[in-house]
């Protein structure tokens, strides 16, 4: 016979009652930080006034009056501020993204480094931690700045290493010139990245179901980049690119990265993966040795332990605090104003001088950098969900 069903119980208004304490607390807290926040407005607003200083974002569509030199498009004076903006954002998530990858990795290295057998690998990787991490961020900054716009070549005698062309220019390589091919190719590898995400479902339902494991790297990425192939090739497959040539006074044509970029890449990147190699070698510290000798048992080498048994389980420790190091190096981008990279910072900087809307400006770029953290938050705590151990 099942046991009776226990009614639920009926919520209290009664001051008695803990919940409904709990409730009229938040309600009062979320009042009095509404408050707070009209007050200081309202306040701000009539300081403002009685100073007759503007207000009010009305000047995000007059010309902004000033060049940006670098970004993923141009940008000339009589364009609008709003364009200005949006350029510094893209500088920002350019930066901000690329890091975010080059630090994965560079940061995973080192804390599987930091486990080698062999005293010189463990010693470097121990070394490198210890120096970057205990450097301040903005120092690297200007160190690496120093040395590329120092120590490099002048820009009409660059270092050649085939077509790429090194100097206080900056870094020139080959761009490909755009046709429908490339745009096919784009095309042809979101659909081949679809198609891996579903071969890797398959291929874990046929291991679950089976027990023998089928590639989960090297067979999806191969069907990834045979779509980006497969699209090039229904689009004309064009060869043709933009080669970087040796000028009178600089290097011409291609790509180029400034070396106010290439500073703040390397900066952010050396500093920060300092900090994940950490993150990595206490992940890794939190699997039971057990682990690690039951797949020694199973004659599994020490890379196959390494990324079949250990990494996967010390997924759920590295994770949370690895979302921190994303968001820390998103943030300390903003450092890049120090050596004139036009991030979202540098432009609000020359607008808020030009404009005089100095709240306006801050608020932008308050919004930026809180927009982009709570987005690599939610990416982050979903991968976290989906990595944790699921218990049967």
């Amino acid at each position: 016979m099942p046991p009776p069903r226990i009614p639920p119980k009926k919520r209290s208004l009664s001051w008695r009652s803990q919940a409904f304490r709990g409730l009229v607390y938040q309600v009062l807290a979320v009042g009095l930080i509404a408050l707070v926040v009209w007050f200081l407005a309202r306040n701000t607003l009539h300081n403002m006034q009685v100073r007759g200083i503007q207000s009010g974002f009305d000047f995000l569509t007059e010309p902004a009056g000033f060049d940006i030199g670098e970004g993923l498009y141009p940008f000339d004076s009589g364009e609008p501020y709003w364009r200005a903006f949006l350029m510094g954002v893209v500088n920002t998530l350019r930066v901000a993204v690329i890091g975010i990858v080059l630090t994965t990795v560079l940061g995973t290295l080192l804390g599987v480094g930091r486990f080698s057998r062999n005293a010189l690998v463990r010693g470097l990787c121990s070394a490198y931690v210890e120096l970057f991490r205990n450097v301040p961020i903005l120092l690297q900054l200007l160190t690496w700045y120093l040395v590329l716009t120092e120590t490099l070549p002048a820009s009409y005698e660059p270092w050649k290493a085939g077509p790429f062309f090194l100097s206080k220019g900056g870094l020139n390589f080959p761009i490909p010139v755009w046709a429908t091919g490339h745009g096919m190719a784009a095309i042809g590898l979101v659909l081949g990245c679809v198609a891996a995400w579903g071969y890797r479902r398959w291929a874990w339902r046929r291991f679950e179901a089976t027990g023998r494991g089928r590639s989960m790297v090297w067979v999806p990425m191969a069907v990834a980049l045979s779509g980006a192939v497969l699209g090039w090739l229904v689009g004309g497959a064009p060869t043709q690119f933009n080669v970087p040539v040796k000028g009178d006074f600089a290097v011409e044509h291609g790509g180029a990265l400034t070396p106010e970029f290439l500073a703040v890449l390397l900066g952010l990147t050396f500093y920060t993966s300092a900090f994940v190699a950490e993150v990595v070698r206490a992940g890794i510290q939190s699997v039971s040795g057990g682990q690690g000798e039951a797949a020694a048992a199973l004659g599994l080498s020490r890379g196959q332990q390494m990324r079949l048994v250990m990494l996967p389980q010390a997924l759920r420790v590295i994770i949370p605090p690895l979302t921190s190091q994303y968001l820390n190096l998103t943030k300390n981008s903003s450092l890049a104003v120090a050596i004139g990279y036009p991030d979202v910072v540098s432009i609000s900087n020359t607008a808020l001088n030009q404009t005089g809307r100095a709240v306006e400006c801050i608020s932008i770029v308050m919004l930026v950098y809180l927009s982009t953290s709570l987005l690599t938050s939610l990416l982050m705590n979903w991968y976290n969900a989906r990595a944790a151990i699921k218990e049967r």
